[in-house]
């Protein structure tokens, strides 16, 4: 029996996905439950499973191609025999090079000419791929020099499209040396790019920074650390704190909660903290919902939830949208200070800097006096469109204030 593989609905505002990698071709049997296929959307990577056990034996979305959810990618035979036979059968003909009539194809590829060249060129096109060169007017002996990435060195449609790229904006050579490596970006990448390159073009970044004394939590933390993972099975760290000084202070100042649709501002209900988690191959933001029902261990356990499963590749594609406000803590890589790009459409992203012994001047009633004390540097990034200097800075200095006087005695 035929199984349908259909691209499936990865989130509820997902309509579409991106074909990644097929881990099978046509012939191999797959095993129920086993990874078989990659699937990229907007928001994150999925590995997918198979739903039957059986033999692959049909693949109609290439690596790179766009795909409706819904619709039919590949199918599966759970009949092996039968299955073997249809691969066997249902082969294209290959295609054929003649080389000694070249000059007879330097004519852009029609559909009745593919028929008439079906079994005497040696190599193999994907329908996409004789479609693209058909609507491009590529020659067929113009697609054979095209260098394959595929499976025996089949022509894909992304080897297509960079061929083309390159032959339209070519390359100086004097930009390009015989010892450069020329590596395609991956997929992820390329969507952390386009989203950071539309942020900046959308918003009007403006960034403020100030100093945190977190001397008091510091020496919490060191004081309730051994107990608190004894009992919690994790570590507590300084995330949920600064969520917390972050919660309270969206608060106070309820516009940095927003986003911008057009000319209106949409006020938001709940606070959803967007958590920016370092990956192996990029960066992800999952969201952490209604952070003002939440008490502090609360957050504690969702902090540190919503990071495990980010990095064992777990997160469902909702858990990656709705933030309202957003956090960045490169401090955790020794970084002092930094400018982070905001996350759309939210219109402010607080960036954490490396906590940081420092000799710094204390005021007290009795005179002023040089102590040693942990330091921290906030920076906020804020969209000028909606928020002024005034109001960028006066909530980061609430920010600050909520870290030095937190209450440390009533947090649990």
């Amino acid at each position: 029996m035929l199984v349908d593989i259909i691209m499936p609905k990865m989130g509820e505002s997902i309509t579409e996905g991106t074909i990644i990698e097929w881990r099978k071709k046509i012939g191999d049997n797959v095993e129920k439950d086993e990874i078989f296929l990659e699937i990229g959307t907007d928001k994150v990577d999925s590995e997918i499973p198979a739903s039957v056990s059986g033999t692959l034996v049909e693949i109609l979305a290439e690596p790179n191609d766009v795909v409706d959810v819904g619709k039919v990618i590949g199918r599966i035979n759970t009949d092996t025999e039968a299955a073997i036979e249809t691969t066997v059968q249902d082969q294209p003909e290959p295609i054929v090079s003649k080389e000694a009539e070249a000059p007879q194809m330097e004519k852009p590829i029609r559909k009745t000419t593919v028929k008439k060249l079906a079994g005497k060129r040696k190599s193999f096109f994907t329908p996409v791929v004789m479609k693209i060169a058909q609507e491009k007017n590529v020659h067929l002996a113009e697609l054979d020099t095209v260098q394959g990435t595929g499976r025996g060195g089949r022509v894909t449609k992304k080897d297509l499209l960079a061929y083309l790229d390159d032959r339209s904006e070519p390359v100086p050579s004097s930009k390009l040396s015989m010892s450069d490596n020329i590596e395609e970006m991956e997929y992820m990448r390329k969507k952390i790019a386009d989203h950071m390159r539309s942020s900046l073009d959308t918003a009007a970044h403006v960034h403020v920074m100030t100093e945190v004394d977190m001397t008091t939590i510091v020496d919490y933390v060191t004081a309730k650390e051994e107990s608190f993972s004894s009992r919690e099975g994790f570590s507590l760290t300084y995330t949920p704190f600064i969520v917390t000084a972050a919660v309270k202070a969206i608060q106070r100042f309820p516009l940095m909660n927003c986003s911008l649709e057009g000319g209106n501002i949409v006020h938001k209900k709940n606070i959803n903290i967007g958590m920016a988690v370092s990956i192996e191959n990029g960066l992800m933001v999952p969201v952490i919902e209604k952070c003002e029902e939440a008490n502090f261990l609360g957050l504690c356990r969702r902090v540190r939830d919503i990071t495990v499963r980010t990095r064992d590749k777990k997160l469902s594609p909702d858990e990656l949208q709705g933030s309202t406000f957003s956090i960045s803590n490169f401090g955790v890589f020794n970084v002092t200070m930094g400018t982070p790009i905001i996350n759309q459409p939210n219109v402010g992203i607080l960036g954490v800097g490396a906590i940081k012994k420092r000799p710094v001047v204390i005021e007290t009633e009795a005179g002023d006096t040089i102590g040693i004390r942990s330091m921290m540097i906030l920076t906020l990034g804020f969209d000028h469109r909606l928020i002024d200097g005034a109001g960028g800075s006066q909530f980061i200095d609430a920010v600050r204030d909520e870290l030095e006087t937190m209450d440390l005695e009533r947090l649990f």
